[in-house]
């Protein structure tokens, strides 16, 4: 039998009339339904926690980024005779330079409590030869650091600067490639949605053939019988979507609260801030999309090859 033209006619207008709409072609119930239902939640869960992790990722990029552009680190590595006096030498060139606003010797306590994670508490750092080491803290615009460099040399010979840009580009990089990683994840989410859907209508459009062959008997239209199918399996994925998007924002809040170490962590700091609960809202609209085009490109293709 030949295919009906995608224009609705005279049959579909009755059959809509009598049925309400043209859902009814599709059964309600059976392995499809659920399926749909069930992979859509799954997925939409999924991509809630890829979203927090792309946008966490992203927040810890910026601030690292921020952080260690505006800090600096002087090492004064002297004699021990020497340590205080170049300690001094090094404090007055920092105070005296341009676009400096803080520079701060870190006490013997303060030092030890760096090196206890590395070395253990067990271990008498007093005996190892430890630099001083001087916080510089950065102001606008910014400071000299070549020139500074040089004047350290010049008048403090056992300082060295480092403005952390070795540390600082390697970490951003890595915060970025998860940021990426977890985008691309939503995609492959997505794709996997667009893939299932595509399958459970491709079952269902063939465990109808019998529904599909009387509906083409009385007239109704190939776009009249897809609709039917679109219609379902968009609304399934959109309810599916819904309950799995909102599981997984309960799932988010529901994580116990690191405090301040979230704010370097983008483990601990997992989730959303402020106007980015709004993002997750998008998951079901995106959802519902995929499926419309999943179902519609099947429908058509299961009806052409059951012409």
């Amino acid at each position: 039998m030949t295919p009906k033209s995608s224009q609705p006619g005279f049959v579909d207008t009755m059959l809509e009339t009598f049925q309400g709409d043209n859902a009814g072609v599709v059964p309600a119930t059976g392995h499809t339904a659920w399926l749909t239902v069930f992979a859509s939640g799954a997925m939409a869960f999924l991509a809630v926690f890829a979203l927090a992790l792309s946008l966490a990722t992203g927040r810890v990029a910026d601030r690292w980024a921020d952080e260690l552009a505006r800090t600096a680190t002087v090492r004064i590595a002297a004699p021990v005779g020497q340590v205080d006096a170049q300690t001094e030498a090094a404090l007055n060139v920092l105070r005296t330079t341009p676009g400096i606003s803080e520079a701060l010797a870190l006490t013997d306590e303060e030092q030890n409590a760096l090196l206890t994670p590395w070395f253990g508490s067990e271990l008498d750092l007093e005996s190892l030869p430890v630099p001083r080491l001087i916080e510089i803290v950065e102001s606008d615009p910014g400071y000299d650091r070549d020139g500074l460099r040089l004047r350290l040399a010049g008048e403090v010979p056992g300082a060295i600067l480092d403005d952390h840009s070795r540390w600082r580009a390697p970490l951003v990089a890595a915060a970025n490639r998860l940021r990426s990683l977890g985008l691309l994840v939503l995609v492959l989410i997505a794709a996997t949605t667009a893939v299932i859907v595509t399958l459970a209508a491709g079952s269902a459009l063939a465990a109808n053939q019998q529904v599909i062959s009387v509906l083409r008997l009385v007239g109704a239209h190939d776009s009249y019988i897809a609709r039917a199918f679109v219609r379902r399996f968009t609304l399934r994925a959109l309810a599916g979507s819904a309950m799995g998007t909102l599981a997984g924002c309960v799932a988010i809040l529901l994580m116990p609260d690191p405090g301040e170490v979230a704010q370097n962590n983008f483990l601990t700091g997992l989730g959303f801030v402020a106007s980015q609960w709004l993002w997750p809202l998008i998951i079901p609209l995106l959802a519902g999309a995929v499926a419309f085009a999943a179902t519609r490109t099947a429908a058509f293709r299961a009806l052409k090859e059951l012409t």
